[in-house]
């Protein structure tokens, strides 16, 4: 069994930057086929902002503008997510995801990032 440890979030100011990490445990995370970050504000279904696959294509939603960039940190086992350029709007709960075959496929708890304007 594999444990996501999500750590990083909290309150920002409008225009700062974060970075949330996601440690893996039991497994290493380079390995999994699709790694992601996932978010969902109140009232909101969860939605995906960034991702990256094992063969190191990454990509991100439309509605973020390239402000979020998702990496590895392989000395942590972890993977980040930088968000830059932070909005109000930004404001939800963000969970990590890593994916390594359909019976595999782990969520982390999920921080709170909260931007105030």
């Amino acid at each position: 069994q594999v444990q996501l440890v999500e750590s990083g979030g909290g309150l920002v100011q409008a225009g700062g930057s974060l970075t949330l990490s996601c440690a893996a445990v039991g497994a290493r995370i380079v390995t999994a086929a699709v790694v992601a970050w996932y978010r969902q504000a109140p009232g909101n279904e969860r939605e995906l902002v960034a991702s990256v696959t094992r063969d190191g294509r990454p990509d991100s939603a439309d509605s973020v503008n390239g402000r979020f960039t998702i990496s590895y940190d392989v000395a942590q086992n972890a993977m980040l997510l930088q968000i830059d350029s932070l909005k109000p709007e930004d404001t939800a709960v963000y969970y990590c995801n890593a994916l390594w075959s359909a019976q595999h496929n782990f969520w982390g708890q999920g921080t709170q990032v909260t931007v105030s304007s």
